[in-house]
């Protein structure tokens, strides 16, 4: 049905959306977040928009010593991500004493096949963290400065990073 008033063409829209049409608005959004990433990182490759993005969030939110005002053993965790074999995700953890001393690294591969991409994290209220946990099995992935907003964006940039990666 077509309406004209003052001369301009006004078409009905159904009030009520079906599930193609939700399902079409949320690949659009994907799209569009993933374009403006490739943008962002002058790539035109998805993958390393999606590893540099989810590597500066990373830095961004890094859980620093300065953070652990009245902490008895402060310490920096800082992370980096990369992609490893097929299927799989590598990320580096590196922790350095207050002053530098007692750098410890260690890598943790997370195979992505087969699992839930979704990323789920938390902000306890009472403490000075974030904390992502591992679509594998649920344990602890890594720690990040308590920021909520700062949380989700690298949530969701780890999602799409891994259903990336499950393309193979």
């Amino acid at each position: 049905m077509a309406l004209v008033l003052g001369g301009a063409l006004f078409t009905a829209i159904p009030a009520v959306a079906s599930a193609d049409d939700a399902a079409a608005l949320q690949g659009a959004e994907q799209a569009a977040y993933l374009d403006g990433l490739k943008r962002l990182y002058l790539t035109d490759n998805e993958r390393n928009a999606l590893l540099a993005h989810s590597n500066a969030l990373l830095e961004t939110y890094a859980l620093r010593a300065g953070y652990q005002v009245g902490q008895a053993q402060r310490q920096d965790l800082l992370y980096r991500l990369n992609v490893g074999n097929a299927g799989e995700l590598i990320l580096r953890e590196e922790s350095r004493g207050a002053q530098g001393t007692a750098i410890s690294v260690r890598n943790q591969r997370v195979a992505v096949f087969g699992i839930d991409p979704f990323i789920r994290y938390e902000c306890p209220t009472g403490g000075i963290r974030c904390v992502l946990f591992n679509p594998a099995d649920g344990s602890p992935l890594l720690s990040i400065v308590r920021d909520h907003q700062g949380a989700g964006e690298l949530a969701k940039a780890l999602s799409f990073l891994i259903r990336n990666v499950q393309k193979g």
